[in-house]
């Protein structure tokens, strides 16, 4: 009895379609910087500004009294939308450098992700301020002793949030200069940028009288800030270099 042998069919393996392209996290990351942008003007310039009167606390409760609605949510609101992005960029960043140096774009991640959570309880203390206002159980002398408290803790807690981000602008800076697919300018102004940082913390923290940061330093980090959202938006990524250091 002979046994016919039927023929073998290999079955190529086929490809696992990308749930993303670089190309897209190069734009999505864009959209949430520009998104950042837009809320951190209104928590951090706009809402104070308006509302709170530098070494007046008197007249910063009335402000934030009659206008709740703006201190809640230009204050609050906005900042929750500004951290709830930063989480997101935070690991869309992570996985576009990863190809470059997965240790240093790590650190870039975690330390953005730190200073997203110091500023995420730091956002407690305006929590504090809206319910001392609304607290009957304080006379006029104690409210505003509070609030003037709570306000201090709030601008102190943010700076040291932002000595994290020092961290991930120098390792970011880094990063875009030895990556290939971005060009190098972007990574030499990002390393200026976190010198302006590192200098404009160690003045907030540690020097008395420096509360403004000089012009030079703002524009530093303004053109850093702007320039690399805007070159993810328009151009994106080298995306043969980009392969090429995925492969590598």
């Amino acid at each position: 009895m002979s046994a016919t042998t039927m023929p073998r069919t290999t079955v190529q393996p086929t490809a696992r379609p990308m749930t993303a392209t670089p190309m897209f996290y190069a734009r999505l990351a864009g959209v949430l910087y520009i998104v950042i942008t837009i809320a951190a003007i209104v928590a951090h310039i706009y809402m104070p500004s308006t509302l709170i009167v530098p070494d007046d606390t008197a007249a910063t409760v009335a402000n934030i009294t009659a206008s709740q609605d703006l201190f809640l949510m230009g204050g609050i609101g906005a900042e929750l939308i500004v951290l709830l992005s930063e989480v997101v960029l935070s690991i869309i960043l992570y996985v576009l450098f990863k190809p470059v140096n997965r240790t240093l774009s790590l650190l870039a991640a975690v330390s953005r992700l730190i200073m997203t959570t110091v500023h995420g309880i730091n956002l407690l203390n305006y929590v504090f301020i809206l319910y001392i206002i609304n607290a009957t159980g304080f006379d006029v002398e104690q409210s505003n002793a509070m609030v003037s408290m709570f306000l201090d803790a709030h601008s102190y807690g943010f700076t040291i949030g932002i000595a994290f981000l020092v961290l991930h602008v120098f390792a970011l800076g880094v990063l875009i200069y030895q990556s290939g697919y971005f060009p190098r300018v972007l990574g030499v102004l990002f390393l200026i940028a976190g010198f302006g940082y590192l200098f404009d913390t160690v003045g907030l923290l540690f020097i008395n009288g420096y509360t403004t940061t000089p012009d030079v330093i703002a524009m530093a980090i303004t053109v850093a800030e702007i320039a690399f959202p805007l070159w993810l938006l328009v151009k994106g990524v080298n995306r043969v270099r980009y392969q090429e250091r995925a492969i590598d």
